[in-house]
């Protein structure tokens, strides 16, 4: 028997290059199962403008009666929501005629019907009830239990993984549009959306006959007036009352329903707008029409924007609780408390802090174990072979004091006489860094902007091969610490090209950047692929703390510089080993195995139990790759830890592995987190999220319109409604009221915190 629609259909709908998604059961509605448990896939729409990658194709498959859905965009659907069977058949036989005999049909509930075509051109989908042209931003079922019927959609013809998608008869937007007018005219007009008309009240019903309204009243009730074809009279009826509503604040409103049309010109719109006056119509006939067309307004709404009542949001005591505590589903997490480890790696961090004139602890604990991970490199290992390699991205605004840490890397390495230990401030090529590894294969790269660099690396589409092969070279290397990382063979081998093998390379990367470079680099792929769940990513939660002005001249501490020879020498145990020198596999490599106590056993057996419990919660997300890299990283920590405070005879006892963990489980939270809130494969979800943490990084208080359309100048008005829409629809953010000085305004509030 077939586990799902999606495990029957999904693999043959790809490799006919169709975009899919995954259905709730039960449902319309795209979904993803997470926790044993199905859920709005809020971020769906990234899908149409990327191919399914054969990891999501696998995981979905595996989701628990999954459906398959389509996405529009390249694809498109002409909609026949008629239930008359005469006026169904017609409409479709008129659109075979118009736009082409499609050989895709889907019947959902007899006898509307849906009809698959080609877009020469993405466009915006078109509703004119009881007609509507699925497009850009939209999806349909293709294969899932109708939620009506309870059968499966049927398609009479052959389901669309049986056609490549080149198959579909190719339409553009203005033969949909002159299809729509034709078909329109065939039907009656009690199927027809009618004129609005306006009844006179009778003093009855409940609607307010003030002018002026609440925003949230009026948002309810203009979700129930038809907007699919009307006149251009009634569409400036509208216009007016919302403006005699709401003032400039309905503008949003206003654009948001007038797209609803296939008539509607955005630029039109916001310039009719614009130009109404509004005397006398106003709030009241919004509701009136709404309540004509079924409205039942909710008990606590409030529909008179002039009457006296509190202007605080109904929801505001639910708002203000999630917004002061976790969520009711989610354990409280402890407060992350910064400590600092005895030995190198805490002499190496103080002294940076106590040197910066805007000290960032965390960001210069980030640089010391990198630095001494490599001073380390190629002389220890750990019981299970893991080595000191160490990839940290550190993460502050501009100016707030990052550099410092790799400034005095470099001084303190040149003072002690350790700078062969030290890359280049930039890497040129993937090559260019194995040609380095290769001299030194025990070496610390310190880039600055690494955001930028990702953003070029991780761009295979524009970004030339050589610079691609940086990130490969480095996901690479990472493994490939504790063997032999074979180089590339050359066609051509003539000295410069020969190949060059690298036993047991020991690269430690430290990177600083700001988030707006580092997260608008990443990619879903990066996540997924494990690329950036090898690097530990420290974010300043301290942007620009106070700046100390006297602190300039500085003298390395001859202690330091003397515990930092040690290490790289790996001390008297060590002596004579040229672990850190040398080229490729000439060079004699015997590491010292660093025992680890049982009581730090036991700390990592606890967190291999807990780790394999998120990964099966996590099963079929982004986080799974973070995940699966903490106990990795964990141990790292605390054999470089142990090796600093002692290079002689380490040990990794109980305090280093629970050091560690700790550091590494608040690392992996904020990742997982910023990937949620930051990372996106497409503009529009990038937007989206954007829009999201501006939003959110105001607090309790949220933003006015006004004080969002300053902060979101990289968004046309157009783009702003429609995430603003987007995010109110997905319950992300909410709307609420608050008095300004002549009347109450909307600000908008994030509900997660």
């Amino acid at each position: 028997m077939v586990a799902s629609f999606m495990a029957q259909f999904g693999g043959a709908l790809v490799a006919n290059r169709w975009p899919i998604l995954p259905i709730q059961p039960g449902t319309k509605k795209p979904g993803r199962y997470r926790c044993g448990a199905w859920s709005d896939y809020p971020d769906w729409s990234r899908h149409a403008s990327r191919a399914t990658t054969e990891h999501e194709l696998a995981l979905w498959r595996e989701w628990p009666d999954a459906g398959v859905g389509i996405v529009c965009g390249t694809v498109v659907a002409v909609d026949i929501d008629l239930e008359v069977p005469e006026l169904a058949s017609a409409i479709e036989e008129l659109a075979r005629e118009r736009l082409g005999d499609t050989p895709l049909r889907r019947i959902g509930r007899a006898p509307k019907r849906l009809l698959v075509y080609r877009a020469r051109e993405p466009f915006r989908g078109i509703r004119r009830a009881p007609l509507e042209i699925l497009g850009e931003g939209q999806q349909f079922v293709a294969h899932a239990i109708h939620p009506d019927t309870g059968r499966p959609y049927d398609w009479p013809d052959g389901p669309p993984a049986d056609r490549d998608l080149s198959d579909l008869p190719v339409v553009h937007r203005a033969a949909i549009e002159a299809f729509l007018d034709e078909a329109l005219a065939m039907l009656p007009d009690d199927v027809k959306p009618a004129r609005l008309s306006v009844r006179r009240s009778d003093g009855g019903g409940g609607a307010s006959t003030s002018r002026e309204g609440t925003r949230e009243a009026i948002a309810a009730a203009l979700a129930y007036v038809p907007n699919a074809d009307l006149a251009y009279d009634d569409w400036i009826r509208v216009g007016l009352a919302l403006k005699g509503a709401l003032g400039d604040d309905g503008a949003a409103l206003f654009a948001a329903w007038s797209v609803q049309s296939g008539k509607d010109q955005p630029e039109f719109t916001t310039k009719t707008w614009a130009g109404l006056r509004p005397e006398r119509i106003g709030a009241g006939t919004i509701y009136r029409l709404a309540l004509d067309a079924g409205w039942k307004p909710e008990p606590a709404l409030v529909l008179d924007g002039a009457a006296p009542r509190c202007v605080t949001h109904p929801a505001a005591a639910m708002l203000a609780k999630v917004q002061a505590a976790p969520r009711s589903d989610a354990k409280a997490e402890p407060r992350f408390e910064l400590t600092m480890p005895d030995g190198l790696v805490g002499q190496l961090t103080e002294y940076m802090v106590s040197t910066a004139r805007r000290p960032q602890p965390l960001l210069s604990l980030g640089a010391s174990l990198c630095a001494v991970g490599a001073l380390m490199g190629r002389r220890y290992r750990t019981e299970s072979n893991l080595r000191s390699n160490l990839y940290v991205v550190a993460i502050a605004d501009s100016g707030s004091g990052k550099n410092h840490s790799r400034e005095i890397i470099n001084e303190l390495f040149l003072e002690a006489g350790l700078v062969e230990y030290l890359g280049g401030n930039k890497i040129a090529s993937g090559a260019g860094l194995l040609s380095a590894l290769y001299r030194q294969p025990a070496l610390l790269l310190q880039l600055d902007e690494f955001g930028m660099f990702l953003s070029a690396a991780a761009d295979r589409r524009r970004s030339p091969r050589h610079i691609t092969e940086i990130l490969d070279n480095m996901t690479e290397l990472y493994t490939a610490a504790g063997g032999v990382y074979f180089g590339a063979e050359y066609a051509n081998r003539d000295g410069k090209n020969e190949r060059r093998d690298i036993n047991q390379p020991c690269l430690c990367v430290y990177g600083t950047t700001t988030p707006v470079h580092f997260w608008s680099a990443l990619k879903e792929a990066n996540v997924v692929d494990g690329s950036l769940a090898r690097f530990l990513i420290m974010e300043t939660e301290e942007d620009y703390p106070e700046e100390i002005v006297d602190r300039g001249i500085r003298s390395a501490p001859l202690g330091l510089l003397d515990q930092m020879r040690r290490v790289a020498t790996g001390g008297a145990s060590t002596a004579g080993n040229l672990a850190g020198l040398g080229s490729g596999l000439s060079t004699g490599v015997e590491p010292v195995t660093v025992p680890m106590a049982n009581a730090a056993k036991d700390v990592f057996r606890s967190l291999g139990a807990d780790v394999t419990r998120q990964l099966r919660e996590a099963r079929g997300t982004t986080r799974t790759a973070v995940l699966a890299r903490i106990a990795e990283n964990a141990a790292k920590l605390a054999l470089i830890v142990a090796v600093g405070r002692n290079p002689e005879q380490p040990q990794i006892d109980a305090t280093d592995a629970e050091w560690g963990v700790q550091l590494t489980e608040h690392c992996a939270k904020r990742t997982m987190l910023a990937v949620d809130r930051h990372v996106a494969d497409n503009d529009n979800e990038r937007y989206r999220k954007r829009v999201l943490e501006i939003i959110r990084s105001a607090g309790g208080q949220g933003l006015s319109k006004s004080e969002l359309v300053r902060k979101t100048q990289f968004l046309s008005r157009r783009d702003r409604d429609d995430v603003l829409g987007d995010l109110a629809e997905t319950g992300c953010v909410a709307i609420r009221m608050v008095q300004s000085a002549t009347r109450p305004a909307a600000v908008f509030v994030a509900t997660e915190p």
